[in-house]
């Protein structure tokens, strides 16, 4: 008798965490499926466009990052970079120069409107923070902070369960669950102050920290992309338990990364060749079974592509 009681118990602290985001507004887990551009950024010089494909595939979207400490050895100082891989040139672009500013008009013409409908518009993945100097996790935050009228926040609570409503912004920020992430975006904010950033977890129901779940698409398919075979119905279970079983928990969930392009695009446009099934036909199947399933976010190298599939299989 104990163990049903407790058993219930369980399952009311799931689906609470689920109706808390359910009434806040219309991107609760499960709600809608977005593509999310994987790897966003400039590698080595090249493909700086890459945030203009992304944003030209039309919004609501999501972006990736990833943020590296740089120093200047003849001055000392040291900033946030938005990179791929050391070493470190210096030449890399900030956050705020390469997506901040880059977003500033989009983001400040739909404050002016006011239409909330597809808000956030653009969910910021930073989910690779290069470093373990507590001097850039402080930079990070203070950046936040510059930009907190256009972020979704939330108080934090004494407790850390529930997840607490969220103040909905055109722009959602997302980030790892590490140690320091979690000490500087959350255990060092104040109860009663904002929350800027959202963090991984693995296990247990959301927080009001943690809110994602990330899995590799090897999750799914362990030979991984190059070598996967044809999709089952079997692949597709697998896929929605998955999927149901964050949802439950109060999470948004994200996959990465689904490419179908040839061989050769790394080479002339650096998309990945690790995550590639080789074609748009052997990728779409995927595409389709996430958007089937109720993939909140989609990572894949072509965006365009995954937008114009998305919006074609939402009319069946």
């Amino acid at each position: 008798m104990l163990k049903i009681v407790l058993s219930l118990l369980v399952l009311t602290v799931l689906f609470a965490a689920r109706s808390a985001w359910a009434a806040e507004s219309g991107f609760a887990p499960g709600m809608r499926v977005l593509p999310e551009a994987h790897n966003c950024y400039p590698y080595g010089g090249k493909y700086a466009d890459r945030i203009d494909r992304a944003l030209a595939a039309g919004l609501p979207l999501g972006i990736e990052n990833d943020f590296g400490w740089y120093t200047d050895p003849a001055t000392g100082a040291s900033r946030i970079v938005v990179v791929h891989e050391r070493p470190y040139k210096g030449t890399e672009p900030s956050p705020r120069e390469y997506f901040f500013e880059k977003v500033r008009p989009i983001v400040e013409k739909t404050l002016k409107e006011g239409n909330k409908g597809d808000w956030p518009l653009i969910t910021y993945n930073i989910n690779d923070l290069r470093s373990i100097a507590p001097e850039f996790f402080k930079a990070v935050w203070d950046l936040m902070g510059e930009y907190e009228d256009w972020l979704c926040t939330s108080v934090k609570q004494a407790s850390p369960d529930p997840p607490a409503p969220l103040d909905v912004k055109p722009i959602l920020v997302l980030t790892s669950g590490g140690k320091n992430e979690t000490r500087f975006f959350y255990d060092e904010v104040p109860v009663g102050a904002k929350l800027r950033l959202f963090g991984q977890a693995d296990a247990g129901p959301a927080t009001n920290f943690r809110r994602w779940i990330n899995h590799s698409w090897q999750d799914v398919e362990p030979e991984g992309q190059s070598k996967a075979g044809e999709w089952t119905p079997e692949k597709a279970a697998k896929l929605k338990a998955l999927v149901g079983d964050a949802h439950t928990r109060g999470y948004w969930i994200r996959f990465y990364t689904l490419n179908g392009h040839p061989p050769v695009k790394f080479l002339t446009d650096g998309l990945s060749p690790s995550y590639n099934f080789g074609s748009l036909d052997a990728v779409k199947p995927r595409w389709r079974a996430a958007i089937d399933a109720g993939v909140d976010y989609i990572a894949t190298d072509q965006c365009a592509e995954f937008a114009a599939f998305l919006k074609e299989n939402k009319k069946l």
